[in-house]
């Protein structure tokens, strides 16, 4: 599903380039799940945000689903966002202006994938059926986070990208949410990879990573 090869990033300072990706390397595949963990500031944003094509990577490759992402276009990657993956962050960023019906909704219609009967099946197994007229602002923490859920995965992206997806939750409530998002995974051909700095849940995922002086290691080897 996934296939990164010789991955490189720098940034820009006063001192110089600054590498935060040196020739990464690792694959997903169709339905599987992946934990990337790594110190703050190891760079697995950043890898997180080339896969989901908002930022631009120096050299080596990013396949996903047999398609590269080098050579697309800004439209091109709008179009790659709208359909090929479902983002999921810490910060939630549900339209404050919709509904929770219409923010899980939005995703899906913008990929021309809006398919009512899987909208209400999440519904259902987030429990947001109580929830569906409310704002964002009505919502609680945890609530918001499964309707952002929701939203990400009703178009059926063929990749979910998670950042932190339980960071702004208590541990009760990241547990539930972690347990409702890799029980929906089940049901779908759906690949997560997911960044967490918790050993704990990432021990949840079927394989983990761990991203330190800009390479991935095996757990045991940092």
């Amino acid at each position: 599903m996934l296939k990164i090869q010789g991955l490189c990033k720098s940034y820009p300072t006063p001192q110089g380039p600054l590498a935060v990706l040196r020739g990464v390397d690792f694959e997903l595949e169709r339905g599987r799940s992946l934990a990337l963990m790594g110190e703050s500031g190891s760079g697995k944003s950043t890898l997180l945000h080339l896969v989901a094509g908002l930022d631009r990577f120096d050299s080596g490759s990013i396949q996903i689903g047999g398609h590269s992402l080098a050579g697309l276009d800004e439209r091109q990657l709008a179009a790659w966002r709208r359909t090929g993956i479902g983002l999921v962050f810490q910060q939630f960023n549900l339209i404050p202006s919709l509904p929770v019906a219409d923010n899980l909704a939005f995703q899906a219609r913008l990929a021309n994938r809006h398919d009512p009967h899987w909208q209400a099946e999440l519904v259902r197994r987030l429990g947001l059926g109580q929830l569906l007229q409310r704002y964002p602002e009505q919502l609680s923490c945890g609530q918001q986070q499964r309707v952002a859920l929701g939203r990400a995965l009703a178009a059926k992206p063929p990749l979910l990208l998670a950042d932190e997806p339980t960071g702004s939750l208590d541990e009760n409530a990241g547990d539930e949410v972690l347990d409702l998002l890799l029980q929906l995974l089940a049901d779908t051909t759906t690949s997560l990879l997911m960044v967490t700095h918790s050993p704990r849940l990432s021990a949840r995922l079927e394989r983990c990573l761990i991203l330190h002086g800009g390479r991935l290691l095996e757990p045991g080897e940092a």
